[in-house]
């Protein structure tokens, strides 16, 4: 296993965070959040990539945050569009359909035309490199968690954590695909371990927060139930920066 990927996945099972495959994914995410907006935009094969992908609603506002790089942005931002421009505007105008009974010969094809073209801007506008570089990312760490898993009996105790329910999903397809029955075995029994007692904790914490509602519980204490709805979003939905501790997004 390549030694640039066990690290970061020790790293972040030793760490205090609520998933340790979120904080691999945000570390990847602000590393290639500023990977496109430093020296990289300027070279050609990455402005190649960036004019017919732009980025995705998600990660276009991410760059837009980190103000002081704006002007990146923006070079970016002048050459997507340009091409998008070339790309569709044509087809838009050429697929407006003649009015009925004013055009002969006009075809009658148009809705087919429309949706097509609908298709296409849609799929461009999904598209973005930055979360392709994650998923790859992503995929790369679970395949060390996998070898780690069956390898290192250390990473077996360092594994026992919990996992928000995202990244139990992606576990559990890892563990179908890329490890022994045996193995597979052990690990999913770690997992349901771990997720149930998460379950009873936020179960418990999140009907504590409800109940300090009642006016009979105002001055009974809080207990770990204050940040329940953060904790419950963040398992539920995966350890998103945008989930601030006031619930607020």
């Amino acid at each position: 296993m390549e030694k640039i990927y066990t690290i970061p996945v020790n790293e972040a099972y030793e760490s205090q965070c609520d998933c340790p495959l979120c904080a691999l994914r945000q570390k990847a995410e602000n590393d290639y959040l500023e990977y496109y907006l430093g020296p990289s935009l300027m070279e050609p094969d990455t402005r190649v990539i960036t004019n017919k992908t732009g980025f995705c609603p998600d990660h276009m506002g991410k760059l837009n945050k980190r103000e002081a790089k704006r002007l990146g942005l923006g070079l970016m931002l002048h050459t997507h569009l340009k091409d998008f421009d070339e790309d569709i505007s044509k087809e838009i105008k050429a697929a407006a359909p003649g009015k009925a009974g004013l055009i002969k010969g006009r075809t009658t094809d148009y809705k087919a035309k429309l949706n097509a073209i609908a298709d296409k801007i849609d799929g461009r506008v999904k598209l973005c490199p930055i979360c392709d570089k994650i998923n790859y990312t992503m995929d790369r760490y679970l395949e060390v968690i996998s070898y780690l898993y069956a390898k290192d009996p250390a990473f077996r105790e360092k594994f026992k954590r919990t996992h928000c329910l995202p990244h139990t999903a992606m576990l559990l397809r890892t563990a179908a695909g890329k490890m022994s029955q045996n193995e597979a075995s052990d690990l999913v029994a770690d997992i349901a371990d771990n997720n149930s007692k998460a379950f009873e904790g936020l179960i418990a914490d999140v009907e504590w927060f409800t109940l300090k509602f009642d006016y009979r519980n105002t001055d009974k204490p809080w207990g770990n139930s204050k940040n329940a709805i953060q904790r419950s979003m963040r398992f539920l939905s995966s350890d998103r920066s945008d989930f601030d501790e006031t619930g607020k997004k």
